[in-house]
Protein backbone atom coordinates (compact mmCIF):
# COMPACT_ATOMS: atom_id res chain seq x y z
CA UNK A 1 0.00 0.00 0.00
CA UNK A 2 1.08 3.63 -0.82
CA UNK A 3 2.56 4.82 2.52
CA UNK A 4 1.80 8.21 1.43
CA UNK A 5 -2.09 7.32 1.46
CA UNK A 6 -1.49 5.46 4.58
CA UNK A 7 -0.29 8.61 6.44
CA UNK A 8 -2.91 10.94 4.73
CA UNK A 9 -5.71 8.57 5.87
CA UNK A 10 -4.04 8.65 9.62
CA UNK A 11 -4.22 12.00 9.39
CA UNK A 12 -8.08 12.43 8.90
CA UNK A 13 -8.36 9.82 11.27
CA UNK A 14 -6.76 11.88 13.47
CA UNK A 15 -8.53 14.51 12.91
CA UNK A 16 -11.60 13.28 13.38
CA UNK A 17 -10.55 11.81 16.87
CA UNK A 18 -9.20 14.79 18.15
CA UNK A 19 -11.93 17.25 16.32
CA UNK A 20 -8.58 19.18 15.44
CA UNK A 21 -9.08 20.16 11.71
CA UNK A 22 -5.77 19.46 9.74
CA UNK A 23 -4.82 21.63 6.86
CA UNK A 24 -5.54 20.52 2.98
CA UNK A 25 -4.63 17.30 2.21
CA UNK A 26 -4.64 17.93 -1.73
CA UNK A 27 -0.80 19.04 -2.39
CA UNK A 28 0.18 15.46 -0.85
CA UNK A 29 -2.71 13.72 -2.90
CA UNK A 30 -1.91 15.97 -6.45
CA UNK A 31 -4.83 18.47 -6.75
CA UNK A 32 -6.69 16.88 -9.35
CA UNK A 33 -5.85 13.01 -8.51
CA UNK A 34 -9.56 11.98 -7.24
CA UNK A 35 -8.41 8.16 -7.79
CA UNK A 36 -6.06 8.84 -5.09
CA UNK A 37 -8.35 10.51 -2.97
CA UNK A 38 -10.79 7.34 -3.38
CA UNK A 39 -7.86 5.01 -2.21
CA UNK A 40 -7.40 7.11 0.99
CA UNK A 41 -11.22 6.90 1.80
CA UNK A 42 -11.19 3.49 1.06
CA UNK A 43 -8.32 2.98 3.70
CA UNK A 44 -10.30 4.33 6.37
CA UNK A 45 -13.40 2.53 5.15
CA UNK A 46 -11.40 -0.95 5.51
CA UNK A 47 -9.67 1.01 8.83
CA UNK A 48 -13.47 1.66 10.38
CA UNK A 49 -14.97 -2.07 9.45
CA UNK A 50 -12.08 -3.64 11.18
CA UNK A 51 -12.76 -1.57 14.30
CA UNK A 52 -16.16 -2.64 14.38
CA UNK A 53 -18.00 0.11 12.67
CA UNK A 54 -21.26 -0.88 10.59
CA UNK A 55 -21.60 0.39 6.88
CA UNK A 56 -25.32 0.78 6.61
CA UNK A 57 -25.67 2.73 3.07
CA UNK A 58 -24.11 5.66 1.37
CA UNK A 59 -24.24 9.63 0.68
CA UNK A 60 -23.79 11.20 -2.37
CA UNK A 61 -21.96 14.82 -2.88
CA UNK A 62 -21.69 17.49 -5.03
CA UNK A 63 -25.07 16.95 -6.97
CA UNK A 64 -25.43 21.02 -7.45
CA UNK A 65 -23.80 22.11 -10.73
CA UNK A 66 -23.01 24.78 -8.92
CA UNK A 67 -20.64 23.09 -6.73
CA UNK A 68 -19.46 21.03 -9.16
CA UNK A 69 -18.17 24.19 -11.35
CA UNK A 70 -16.71 25.60 -8.04
CA UNK A 71 -14.70 22.40 -7.87
CA UNK A 72 -13.82 21.84 -11.31
CA UNK A 73 -15.57 18.70 -11.50
CA UNK A 74 -18.12 17.19 -13.88
CA UNK A 75 -19.91 14.60 -11.74
CA UNK A 76 -21.01 13.80 -8.15
CA UNK A 77 -18.66 11.72 -5.45
CA UNK A 78 -19.61 9.49 -2.64
CA UNK A 79 -18.87 8.50 1.06
CA UNK A 80 -19.70 5.61 3.27
CA UNK A 81 -22.39 5.89 6.18
CA UNK A 82 -21.88 4.02 8.98
CA UNK A 83 -24.70 2.64 11.22
CA UNK A 84 -23.21 5.09 14.42
CA UNK A 85 -24.18 8.35 12.09
CA UNK A 86 -27.69 7.91 11.83
CA UNK A 87 -29.73 9.58 14.44
CA UNK A 88 -34.18 9.76 14.10
CA UNK A 89 -36.10 12.94 14.05
CA UNK A 90 -36.37 14.95 17.11
CA UNK A 91 -32.87 13.78 18.17
CA UNK A 92 -30.60 15.84 20.01
CA UNK A 93 -27.13 15.95 18.29
CA UNK A 94 -23.97 15.81 21.12
CA UNK A 95 -21.27 18.79 20.08
CA UNK A 96 -18.48 15.57 20.68
CA UNK A 97 -19.56 14.30 16.89
CA UNK A 98 -19.67 17.42 15.28
CA UNK A 99 -16.71 19.08 13.19
CA UNK A 100 -17.47 22.73 11.49
CA UNK A 101 -20.85 21.19 10.55
CA UNK A 102 -23.73 22.63 8.00
CA UNK A 103 -26.95 20.84 7.26
CA UNK A 104 -28.78 20.13 4.46
CA UNK A 105 -31.81 18.51 3.26
CA UNK A 106 -32.60 15.99 1.10
CA UNK A 107 -34.49 12.55 0.39
CA UNK A 108 -33.33 9.28 1.86
CA UNK A 109 -33.70 5.85 -0.38
CA UNK A 110 -34.06 2.56 1.43
CA UNK A 111 -33.47 -0.34 -1.10
CA UNK A 112 -35.29 -4.20 -0.72
CA UNK A 113 -32.92 -5.24 -3.52
CA UNK A 114 -29.16 -6.32 -4.02
CA UNK A 115 -27.88 -4.00 -7.26
CA UNK A 116 -24.41 -5.73 -7.69
CA UNK A 117 -24.25 -5.28 -11.46
CA UNK A 118 -23.18 -2.08 -13.02
CA UNK A 119 -25.41 -0.74 -16.37
CA UNK A 120 -28.21 0.07 -13.57
CA UNK A 121 -30.95 1.90 -15.70
CA UNK A 122 -33.08 4.77 -13.38
CA UNK A 123 -36.20 2.15 -13.80
CA UNK A 124 -34.20 -0.60 -12.25
CA UNK A 125 -33.01 1.75 -9.31
CA UNK A 126 -36.86 2.62 -8.65
CA UNK A 127 -38.27 -0.93 -8.43
CA UNK A 128 -35.42 -1.66 -6.15
CA UNK A 129 -36.68 1.07 -3.94
CA UNK A 130 -38.30 0.14 -0.55
CA UNK A 131 -39.49 3.40 0.76
CA UNK A 132 -37.88 7.68 1.11
CA UNK A 133 -37.60 9.27 3.67
CA UNK A 134 -37.05 13.20 4.37
CA UNK A 135 -33.48 13.28 5.44
CA UNK A 136 -31.27 15.98 7.24
CA UNK A 137 -27.52 15.71 6.37
CA UNK A 138 -25.00 17.49 9.07
CA UNK A 139 -21.94 17.60 6.72
CA UNK A 140 -18.73 18.62 8.17
CA UNK A 141 -15.20 18.78 7.27
CA UNK A 142 -12.27 17.62 8.83
CA UNK A 143 -9.77 20.37 6.97
CA UNK A 144 -9.55 24.16 8.41
CA UNK A 145 -12.18 26.26 7.55
CA UNK A 146 -13.69 23.92 4.72
CA UNK A 147 -10.53 24.91 2.89
CA UNK A 148 -11.29 22.20 0.16
CA UNK A 149 -11.20 21.26 -3.04
CA UNK A 150 -12.63 17.66 -4.74
CA UNK A 151 -9.56 15.91 -3.73
CA UNK A 152 -10.13 16.82 -0.19
CA UNK A 153 -13.72 16.30 -0.02
CA UNK A 154 -13.29 13.00 -1.34
CA UNK A 155 -10.49 11.64 0.87
CA UNK A 156 -12.31 13.12 3.69
CA UNK A 157 -15.55 10.36 2.93
CA UNK A 158 -17.14 13.39 0.88
CA UNK A 159 -17.00 15.27 3.96
CA UNK A 160 -19.64 13.24 6.07
CA UNK A 161 -20.87 13.98 9.46
CA UNK A 162 -24.03 12.36 10.76
CA UNK A 163 -27.43 11.94 9.20
CA UNK A 164 -31.10 12.09 10.93
CA UNK A 165 -33.73 10.29 9.19
CA UNK A 166 -37.83 11.33 9.32
CA UNK A 167 -40.10 8.54 11.27
CA UNK A 168 -42.86 8.24 8.41
CA UNK A 169 -41.26 6.00 5.35
CA UNK A 170 -43.62 7.06 2.23
CA UNK A 171 -43.64 5.20 -0.97
CA UNK A 172 -41.80 6.11 -4.02
CA UNK A 173 -45.19 7.57 -5.99
CA UNK A 174 -46.03 9.69 -3.14
CA UNK A 175 -43.16 11.79 -4.16
CA UNK A 176 -42.89 14.06 -7.31
CA UNK A 177 -38.61 13.63 -7.66
CA UNK A 178 -37.84 16.83 -9.86
CA UNK A 179 -40.35 19.28 -8.53
CA UNK A 180 -41.11 18.42 -4.76
CA UNK A 181 -39.95 21.57 -2.78
CA UNK A 182 -38.09 21.60 0.14
CA UNK A 183 -37.78 24.10 2.97
CA UNK A 184 -35.49 23.91 6.01
CA UNK A 185 -36.70 26.10 9.02
CA UNK A 186 -34.58 27.41 12.06
CA UNK A 187 -36.71 27.75 15.19
CA UNK A 188 -36.67 31.07 17.52
CA UNK A 189 -34.97 31.09 20.43
CA UNK A 190 -38.24 31.00 22.28
CA UNK A 191 -39.90 28.22 20.25
CA UNK A 192 -42.48 30.58 19.07
CA UNK A 193 -41.93 30.69 15.60
CA UNK A 194 -39.57 29.98 12.55
CA UNK A 195 -37.66 31.18 9.49
CA UNK A 196 -37.16 29.44 6.16
CA UNK A 197 -33.07 29.47 6.00
CA UNK A 198 -32.92 27.14 2.94
CA UNK A 199 -35.25 26.37 -0.01
CA UNK A 200 -34.95 24.13 -3.30
CA UNK A 201 -36.77 21.15 -4.27
CA UNK A 202 -35.80 17.87 -6.51
CA UNK A 203 -34.03 19.36 -9.52
CA UNK A 204 -31.53 20.68 -7.59
CA UNK A 205 -30.09 17.35 -6.91
CA UNK A 206 -28.83 16.32 -10.92
CA UNK A 207 -32.12 17.22 -12.14
CA UNK A 208 -34.08 14.16 -9.91
CA UNK A 209 -32.56 12.16 -6.71
CA UNK A 210 -33.17 9.25 -8.76
CA UNK A 211 -30.50 10.50 -11.44
CA UNK A 212 -28.32 10.60 -8.47
CA UNK A 213 -29.13 7.40 -6.83
CA UNK A 214 -28.82 5.46 -10.30
CA UNK A 215 -25.37 7.42 -10.56
CA UNK A 216 -24.48 5.72 -7.11
CA UNK A 217 -25.65 2.26 -7.67
CA UNK A 218 -23.61 1.94 -10.98
CA UNK A 219 -20.66 3.54 -9.51
CA UNK A 220 -20.33 1.29 -6.56
CA UNK A 221 -20.76 -1.90 -8.60
CA UNK A 222 -18.04 -0.88 -11.17
CA UNK A 223 -15.67 -0.47 -8.08
CA UNK A 224 -16.93 -3.90 -6.58
CA UNK A 225 -18.60 -2.30 -3.70
CA UNK A 226 -22.47 -3.08 -4.73
CA UNK A 227 -25.50 -1.43 -3.06
CA UNK A 228 -27.05 -4.56 -1.08
CA UNK A 229 -31.08 -4.75 0.25
CA UNK A 230 -30.95 -2.33 3.70
CA UNK A 231 -29.07 0.20 2.59
CA UNK A 232 -29.54 3.55 3.14
CA UNK A 233 -28.98 6.23 -0.11
CA UNK A 234 -28.88 10.20 1.21
CA UNK A 235 -28.95 11.45 -2.21
CA UNK A 236 -27.87 14.87 -2.37
CA UNK A 237 -28.82 18.08 -0.93
CA UNK A 238 -32.28 19.84 -2.80
CA UNK A 239 -30.69 23.39 -1.72
CA UNK A 240 -28.43 25.36 0.02
CA UNK A 241 -26.38 23.72 2.85
CA UNK A 242 -26.83 25.82 5.88
CA UNK A 243 -24.43 26.91 8.92
CA UNK A 244 -25.82 25.80 12.38
CA UNK A 245 -24.75 27.37 15.93
CA UNK A 246 -25.23 25.42 19.37
CA UNK A 247 -28.62 24.97 20.61
CA UNK A 248 -30.23 25.53 17.30
CA UNK A 249 -33.37 23.57 16.13
CA UNK A 250 -34.31 22.73 12.44
CA UNK A 251 -36.84 21.24 10.87
CA UNK A 252 -37.29 20.50 7.04
CA UNK A 253 -39.57 19.94 5.21
CA UNK A 254 -40.51 18.33 1.84
CA UNK A 255 -43.49 17.82 -0.68
CA UNK A 256 -44.57 14.37 -0.03
CA UNK A 257 -42.13 12.81 1.83
CA UNK A 258 -42.97 14.69 5.13
CA UNK A 259 -40.43 16.42 7.61
CA UNK A 260 -37.84 16.10 9.81
CA UNK A 261 -36.20 17.79 13.08
CA UNK A 262 -33.00 18.14 14.47
CA UNK A 263 -31.31 20.07 17.52
CA UNK A 264 -27.94 20.56 18.32
CA UNK A 265 -26.74 20.27 21.97
CA UNK A 266 -26.19 23.67 23.78
CA UNK A 267 -22.57 23.03 24.49
CA UNK A 268 -19.55 23.79 21.70
CA UNK A 269 -18.45 22.39 18.73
Amino acid sequence: MNTTLEKIAEQIRQAESTRIPIDPVRDQLGSTDIDAAYMVQKINTEHHVKSGRKICGRKIGLTSPAVQKQLGVDQPDYGMLYADMQFKSGDVIPSSRLMQPKIEAELAFVLNNDLPDADITESQLIASIDHVLPAIEIVGSRITNWQINICDTVADNASSGVFVLGNEPVHFSEIDMRLCGMVIERESDDGMSAEPVSTGCGAACLGSPVIAATWLANKMAEYEMPLSAGDIILTGALGPMVNVKPGEKYLARINGAGSVSVKFASSPF
